[in-house]
Order: C-alpha cells, then sequence, then structure tokens
C-alpha cells in the first residue's frame, strides 16, 4: 500500500536521526569489548560500524537508480562475505562511521525534495524482485536503529560472559 506523504515525512525523519542513534550505542561499547563477537558467526561492535558504512553507501546508489534510471536493476550482495573478503576487524572505525553519517545527510537532502511521483518508481532487485522507492524507504528508515539494537544486545552479552 503507497504510503502518505506524513508516512514518507516520519520515515525520512527517522532515516535522518539513524546516524546519532547508532553512534550513542556505539558510545556505550567498552573498548574492550569493541571486537567482542557473542558467537562464531555474529558480528563485533566494529564490523557493525563497518558493515553500516558499506550498505548504507549501497543505499545511496540504490535509491538513486531507483528514482532516475528506467527499469533499473538493484544487486543484492552477501554482507556476510563483505566483513569476511573486507577484514572488517582490520578497518578502521572512525572513517566509517563518519561514510554512515555523510551518505545519510546527503541522501536526507535529496528524499526531502523528491516530489511525490518519485515515490512511485520502481527498479527490480535480484534477490526479492519489485523494488520501489517507498520499499527503500522502509528498509533503510530502520536499518541503522536495528543495527544500535545489535551494539546493545552485544554489549549486555559482552557484560554477562564477564560476569560468568
Amino acid at each position: 500500500m503507497p504510503l502518505t506523504r506524513a508516512e514518507r515525512e516520519k520515515l525520512i525523519d527517522r532515516y535522518a536521526v539513524g546516524p546519532a542513534t547508532l553512534k550513542a550505542s556505539l558510545a556505550k561499547v567498552p573498548p574492550a569489548a569493541m571486537q567482542w563477537r557473542p558467537a562464531p558467526r555474529e558480528w563485533s561492535a566494529h564490523e557493525v560500524i563497518c558493515h553500516c558504512a558499506d550498505s548504507e553507501t549501497n543505499s545511496y546508489g540504490r535509491i538513486r537508480y531507483v528514482i532516475a534510471e528506467k527499469e533499473p536493476l538493484i544487486a543484492g550482495y552477501d554482507q556476510d562475505q563483505w566483513a569476511i573478503t573486507f577484514d572488517y576487524h582490520a578497518l578502521p572505525l572512525e572513517p566509517a562511521l563518519a561514510t554512515v553519517e555523510a551518505v545519510r545527510a546527503n541522501t536526507t537532502a535529496l528524499l526531502r525534495r523528491l516530489p511525490d511521483e518519485a515515490w512511485t518508481r520502481v527498479g527490480r532487485h535480484t534477490e526479492s524482485g519489485r523494488y520501489g522507492a517507498e520499499d527503500w524507504l522502509r528498509i533503510y528508515a530502520e536499518h541503522l536503529e536495528i543495527h544500535a539494537a545489535q551494539i546493545d544486545d552485544n554489549v549486555a552479552k559482552w557484560q554477562a560472559a564477564r560476569k560468568a
């Protein structure tokens, strides 16, 4: 079902504050817990931030392709493989966080200027099929919130493991 203008604006507002939410969670991570993984196939707080930088740069292109291109094809990627291939723990944290902030600020400005008809644009995603501008907004409005909660959960699990 299409979003109303008010619903879109609310999601854009959530999207815009995502970096602050992520930074607030990151600020609670003790240095000793930054690269701690709750389980072998789960990400550390450091890896979450590096993933967010990669995801945000992908999302930056995705919304632009959907809005500007005729019959856009949006490519999926294996986020777990990216974390391994790019050895997220070896990457610096601050530039990754700065990337998240910059990409979100730039894209927020774009989103706030889009006319109503732009939100009806649709492409095709290689993994999920139909992929519209409003689908993109629903996904990314909550993306950093989800990862902030993941970081908070990591800290809680790290603290519990230390007490055990």
